[in-house]
């Protein structure tokens, strides 16, 4: 798979017409707003509706979501994320239990826990995280995944969210290393890696996942190292999914994965050694992660 280049200019790239596999019929039928009303209810964030994921529709109508904690306003300029940048407001000392709360009424099994980055405080929010995880535990019962910013790298705050013992411990390194600084903008693929790591080295018990978006203009050979350092940390889960563009101003596409070559990529992760592999045009971290944990 030969890289395409991304575009550099400083105007917005124009819009790419979507092929024919992005396309599907909206679901049918109220669960749909029964999840997004008792989201409002509860006035709980969902990365569905802050990442303008194209599943939301799918999955609110499943009644299930992802929950975003920590605000809905990120510290970091992500080239690749909708989710607002600037100055977050304080924490809502409530804010586990609402998640509880919601969890419960949509009789979810497994509870997918996610967050914006927080470098302006202290733990990077790892207190808030254990919070949430314990109080969906009392309330429900579930399995909890968290997805994870990466805690600039802090081992106490690292440790802390795996002391509440999550069943899944979801972060994604998103992309091959070429394109940190475009799309990741803060972060560090390293420190990610490392975090993995920590994680099984601290927990072995506990599942490890990753995630990749696909699409920005990476190489076969890059995707494969990428797998394989996944793999040197022990990492046991991945997704792999099709980057789409959230705006005219972020990262454009760089191209459109097919079907097919989604499943040649699923083939050699698991080559690899990945215990499960996700890989298709509309996979996201979080989608069908109950199925995809609890097959």
């Amino acid at each position: 798979m030969q890289a395409l280049p991304l575009v550099t200019a400083d105007a917005p790239a124009p819009a790419r017409r979507l092929p024919a596999w992005l396309k599907r019929p909206l679901p049918v039928g109220n669960e749909n707003f029964f999840t997004n009303n008792l989201l409002k209810e509860l006035r709980l964030e969902t990365v569905c509706e802050n990442a303008r994921c194209p599943n939301r529709p799918e999955c609110y109508a499943r009644r299930t979501a992802t929950f975003m904690v920590l605000g809905n306003i990120c510290t970091r300029p992500c080239g690749f994320c909708s989710v607002p940048r600037g100055e977050p407001e304080p924490l809502e000392d409530d804010e586990p239990q609402r998640v509880a709360e919601a969890s419960a009424r949509l009789g979810l099994r497994h509870v997918v826990i996610t967050s914006v980055t927080r470098d302006d405080l202290p733990d990077g929010g790892a207190e808030h995280f254990y919070r949430c995880v314990r109080a969906v535990r009392q309330r429900t019962g579930a399995a909890v995944e968290v997805l994870t910013p990466d805690f600039l790298g802090d081992a106490t705050a690292i440790d802390r969210v795996i002391d509440s013992q999550p069943d899944v411990f979801n972060h994604n390194t998103e992309t091959v290393p070429r394109f940190y600084k475009k799309v990741r903008g803060r972060a560090d693929y390293q420190r990610s890696l490392d975090l993995l790591a920590r994680v099984k080295q601290r927990a072995p018990h506990m599942t490890t996942k990753s995630g990749l978006m696909l699409g920005l203009g990476e190489t076969r050979e890059e995707l494969l190292d990428v797998f394989a350092d996944l793999r040197a940390a022990q990492c046991d889960v991945l997704t792999l999914g099709q980057y789409l563009t959230p705006t005219l101003k972020h990262v454009p596409v760089a191209r459109f994965l097919p079907p097919e070559e989604f499943d040649e990529l699923a083939i050699l992760a698991r080559s690899l050694g990945f215990q499960r592999v996700a890989s298709g045009p509309f996979v996201r971290s979080s989608y069908h992660a109950d199925e995809m944990i609890h097959a």
